[in-house]
């Protein structure tokens, strides 16, 4: 999390919720961001969406020192992770591969107690009809019947992590849909919102003038100066985030 910055509002979130992430992709594009789509994290769970403050945890190789020197049973890190989460927040894990399992039902049952607002992982899970049962979105790159702990172990707890080809501080937003999952960095969040609304917005103007007069949608899509016209000869508005 930025240190300066305070935390993500819970309200912030549930408008971050109800943004398709395609249309928070080209916010943060507009805005000149750095990809930021979770690779391979797809939904166990089509129907449901998400949107939480990210706790992270990063798995590392398993080696028999790092298996000596990791802290075991209540204190592990996965489970202290654990405990930092509740409805308005996202645990992110990284794996050390898309097919490595990161846990199953008696792990996450847990995370179901502290009615989590979802769970992401650019490797896979277990048990994944059970998991599908507790109630909150599971993202992945598969399911999995392997066992993860002769592969990789917890390590890290909250740190900056590496999650299918994204940068994931503790604290961004974590937003999710059926097309995937983004992450919105703390400090672009209300700006994130701002634009994504307002594209929503000329993409609705677009849609329209192309039912209303079919033809090549090139004429205004991708966004254009016509398309910058179109808008505000149809609503009176400039727009501002222009991208």
């Amino acid at each position: 999390m930025a240190d300066h910055l305070p935390p993500i509002s819970d309200e912030t979130l549930d408008i971050l919720k109800t943004i398709p992430t395609p249309t928070l992709i080209d916010a943060l594009w507009v805005m000149k961001w750095p990809p930021s789509y979770i690779h391979g994290a797809r939904p166990l769970h089509p129907d449901m969406k998400m949107a939480g403050r990210a706790v992270t945890l990063r798995f590392v190789p398993w080696r028999n020192d790092i298996w000596d020197d990791m802290p075991k049973g209540l204190i592990s890190p996965e489970y202290v992770a654990f405990e930092k989460c509740g409805p308005y927040e996202v645990l992110v894990a990284s794996a050390i591969g898309p097919w490595e399992s990161i846990g199953g039902d008696i792990k996450f049952l847990r995370l179901k107690q502290l009615e989590v607002g979802g769970l992401v992982t650019d490797g896979s899970v277990r048990d994944s009809t059970i998991l599908k049962g507790y109630g909150y979105p599971v993202y992945s790159h598969s399911t999995t019947a392997k066992q993860g702990p002769a592969i990789m172990v917890p390590w890290g707890v909250n740190d900056t992590i590496n999650c299918g080809g994204v940068l994931v501080r503790p604290g961004d937003a974590i937003v999710g849909d059926e097309d995937g999952v983004v992450v919105v960095p703390h400090e672009t969040a209300d700006d994130v919102i701002r634009i994504a609304r307002e594209r929503e917005e000329v993409e609705e103007v677009v849609k329209a003038e192309l039912e209303a007069n079919p033809g090549p949608p090139g004429r205004y899509y991708p966004f254009n100066e016509n398309t910058w016209k179109l808008f505000e000869e149809k609503t009176g508005k400039k727009p501002s985030g222009r991208g």
